[in-house]
């Protein structure tokens, strides 16, 4: 015989439901549903879709500069109480109208959450807030969450942090972002290059802008990659490029980088490139040396360098909750205060907001 099977062992050529797979003692698994169940059980209606291509369209339209608002991504840390969050993404409904000339305001709904150890990871993770990790709640909760903030007319954000996970929510999104330990990953780059929304970049924690380029570039180019379909099945998946990524600066270790001097060398380093110069600044993290009261100011400096003429600053991003700072997870929390990094509260944030649109309009 020369086939190929004549040279395999005799395991590899069992059929394929004869073999036993094996799973290691110290890993189970569970079934989840697909993405197309879910979204077949949660689906997204014809008018909402076409509102969400609508959102879209004003987000790149303010990226490239077409529309010369703010894009103002504000809104909770992370959502771990879907009925805080229902009420603040009520209240942001209700501003959008009064600043919309001058501010294109973006709901941030993050079910996904970074830890550099161990923690609370989202309510996608662990939606019963007790360690359970029930995740076939986690995924239908925001899910339905997500549709009930666009019903309001809001456009949604969120940080994709799992590849497996924007399946479930992608359809749902104007804008995302790749955060500062997730925008070196070569998956993230390629799971980026097929998306068809808006994405941002965050700079490295170190506060180095090389990462985050580099990713931008990749994400813009055509893929062939491993991955899943909507039926949940591995798939080659091939992608087109994402033409609309973008510079997020967050500060690293060693302070701020939303000063005017920081965002002209981030801009430089970007035409130096051939990487069209589309800068956010988020006003949280380091740029507010991690306290959500400061993010104000550094509003107030990223909206002076724009009427000074510094047109590559597109948008800004806050963490906003219903009240100030945050609070540890426990059995006895406080309405709309923040599980994870500290907030800054509404009555704050709709101040801030109304006096970003005075200035602008001058």
């Amino acid at each position: 015989m020369n086939s190929l099977q004549s040279v395999l062992p005799t395991a590899v050529q069992q059929p394929l439901h004869a073999i036993a797979l094996e799973v290691a003692p110290s890993r189970r698994t569970q079934p989840l549903p697909t993405p197309a169940e879910l979204r077949q059980r949660l689906p997204l209606s014809h008018e909402l879709a076409r509102q969400i291509r609508a959102q879209r369209e004003a987000v790149r339209a303010v990226l490239d500069g077409e529309d010369a608002r703010l894009l103002v991504v504000v809104g909770p840390c992370s959502i771990h109480d879907p009925e805080s969050a229902l009420d603040y993404a009520r209240r942001l409904a209700a501003l959008a109208p009064e600043v919309s000339d001058q501010l294109l305001l973006v709901m941030r709904a993050y079910v996904e959450k970074p830890r550099t150890t161990v923690g609370w990871k989202g309510l996608v993770y662990d939606p019963h807030l007790d360690g359970s990790g029930d995740m076939a709640e986690g995924l239908a909760l925001s899910r339905r969450l997500m549709l009930e903030m666009a019903e309001l007319g809001l456009p949604v954000a969120t940080e994709l942090l799992q590849p497996l996970v924007a399946g479930y929510l992608d359809d749902l999104l104007s804008w995302a972002a790749i955060g500062a330990r997730t925008s070196e990953s070569q998956i993230h780059r390629e799971m980026v290059s097929g998306l068809d929304l808006p994405v941002g970049f965050k700079n490295g924690t170190d506060g180095s802008l090389g990462i985050a380029t580099d990713a931008m570039r990749s994400a813009a180019h055509a893929h062939q990659h491993f991955g899943i379909d909507v039926q949940g099945r591995p798939a080659l998946v091939e992608t087109a490029g994402n033409a609309d990524t973008h510079l997020v600066l967050r500060g690293g270790h060693q302070g701020p980088n939303f000063d005017a001097a920081s965002v002209q060398a981030a801009r430089a380093g970007l035409e130096k490139l051939g990487i069209a110069p589309r800068i956010l600044v988020d006003c949280s993290h380091a740029n507010s040396g991690k306290d959500p009261l400061r993010q104000p100011a550094v509003l107030e400096d990223v909206i002076a360098q724009r009427l000074a003429g510094q047109d590559a600053l597109r948008g800004v991003m806050l963490e906003s909750h219903l009240f100030d700072g945050a609070q540890s997870l426990s059995c006895d929390l406080r309405y709309g205060v923040s599980i994870t990094d500290g907030c800054l509260g509404w009555a704050g944030t709709e101040a801030i907001l109304r006096e970003a649109a005075a200035r602008l309009r001058g």
